[in-house]
């Protein structure tokens, strides 16, 4: 029998933001052009990105370690605790990164925690024009017991 847990999102999202060297200044453009919606939730980032978002837009950022050191890894644990809501994340698909399995864990966590995931622009003013980006929201999660199992 499936087993289907509700979580439940308040108002105020946690929201991750991530950005590949390559795609930082799409995503501070995209911060910028989203700055009212994106000061009322909290945001955390990984290091590099969140003190560029901090310094450039005057926004509050919870920073982690830079992404090739392990703040991924930090992003991806918050997704499994149940702490964070939405994840951001501008990565280069030409490019390749020495922390590629760190990325694709990330991904792969966030997608089965169904956060929702934004890797371009317009898919992230998508997410953040979206009436649930400001309401409580009940994401759907299957049992964790059910998933292990394989099944």
């Amino acid at each position: 029998m499936d087993r289907i847990e509700r979580v439940r999102m308040s108002p105020k999202k946690r929201i991750a933001l991530i950005a590949h060297d390559s795609r930082k200044e799409d995503l501070l453009a995209w911060v910028g052009y989203n700055r009212a919606v994106l000061h009322e939730h909290h945001l955390v980032a990984t290091g590099t990105t969140g003190g560029l978002v901090a310094q450039r837009w005057d926004l509050p950022v919870t920073r982690f370690k830079s992404g090739p050191l392990g703040g991924d890894q930090q992003i991806g644990a918050l997704i499994a605790a149940g702490e964070l809501d939405v994840l951001v994340f501008f990565w280069d698909p030409l490019e390749p990164h020495p922390h590629e399995p760190d990325v694709r864990a990330l991904l792969r966590i966030a997608v089965l925690y169904n956060i929702p995931v934004a890797c371009n622009r317009a898919t992230a003013d998508f997410l953040v024009a979206s009436p649930l980006i400001h309401g409580e929201y009940d994401r759907l999660l299957e049992h964790p017991a059910r998933v292990a199992a394989g099944r």
